[in-house]
């Protein structure tokens, strides 16, 4: 990049179900139509809505751009609503009322959002749409569903620190799901020789490979030991099979902060005592035990979503 060069911001698309908590006027909508859900909102769009899923995170990455210049944010994030421009009035309301430098957004009454994720240059969508999240990832974006926290998961705002802390799931999410392949088709035994005998060779990137290289890059514009920014590998490998991960990022280029081979154990406290603001997997069983215990994304993505 030339030296004069404007970085490019790290971009995050978000539904306004995943940024806010609608899920009792979805609910509505569920039941009784558009009209119904319309009117509710109207009524109701100088009522602030609470926090959702998402919000802890989009208000901390905003948050790194306060001492940067306006013209070269660090962080753009980008509202894809289902709404209309009319009933999306209370969604923008909300955004302002909570502070959220949030500029851009794409109201589509009814229709699909994921298409605007790419002519943003969103590095990663977040939804609580499943089958939106299903045709960005075919369109080669990373993308995941949120889905509503448990009441065990600490509420919107009371997270114990200003540092982001991002942890992902390797097979199917940062690599391919070569890794499941062989281990549903031939069992632990063959995945471990299979990792063992390629443990030299790079595995193939995942759907969220390019996001890790964005949040990678944003990550190298702070002093290692001042970073605002922490990221995780949480994997069911274990050894024999960590050699080719970590020969992987290596030769990506890319940095992980710590790196947990839980070899099968449950991941759910093990990103609770990581303290992630949110946890991206490709596994339903694994999003079931780490939504227990921090935000999680499901990414439906590789052998486990077939």
């Amino acid at each position: 990049m030339p030296a004069d060069a404007t970085p490019q911001p790290l971009v995050i698309a978000i539904s306004s179900r995943a940024l806010f908590d609608l899920e009792e006027s979805h609910a509505l909508f569920e039941a009784q139509g558009v009209d119904v859900y319309a009117d509710f909102q109207r009524k109701r769009e100088d009522e602030v809505l609470a926090p959702g899923i998402a919000f802890p995170l989009v208000r901390k990455l905003l948050a790194l751009n306060e001492d940067a210049p306006a013209e070269a944010p660090r962080v753009e994030v980008i509202l894809l609503s289902r709404n209309s421009s009319d009933t999306g009035l209370r969604v923008f309301n909300s955004i302002q009322h909570h502070g959220l430098d949030i500029r851009r957004a794409t109201f589509t009454s009814g229709a699909p959002t994921w298409p605007y994720v790419k002519p943003f240059g969103a590095h990663l969508f977040l939804s609580a749409n499943p089958e939106s999240v299903r045709r960005a990832l075919e369109h080669g974006i990373a993308a995941a569903t949120l889905l509503p926290a448990p009441p065990t998961v600490p509420a919107a705002g009371d997270a114990p620190s200003e540092q982001i802390r991002i942890a992902f799931d390797g097979d199917a999410v940062l690599f391919d799901d070569e890794g499941e392949r062989i281990s549903r088709e031939g069992g632990l035994e063959a995945f471990a020789r299979h990792e063992r005998e390629r443990a030299h060779e790079p595995l193939s990137g995942g759907p969220f490979r390019a996001f890790l290289d964005a949040l990678h890059r944003l990550q190298a514009a702070y002093p290692v030991e001042r970073c605002p920014i922490r990221t995780a590998l949480v994997t069911a490998r274990s050894a024999p099979a960590h050699e080719r991960v970590i020969r992987t990022l290596r030769e990506w280029g890319i940095r992980l902060d710590e790196a947990l081979f839980l070899g099968g154990r449950p991941k759910g406290p093990f990103l609770q005592a990581f303290g992630a603001d949110i946890f991206f997997d490709d596994s339903p069983h694994n999003i079931d035990s780490a939504r227990e215990h921090v935000a999680a994304g499901h990414v439906p993505h590789g052998v486990a979503n077939r």
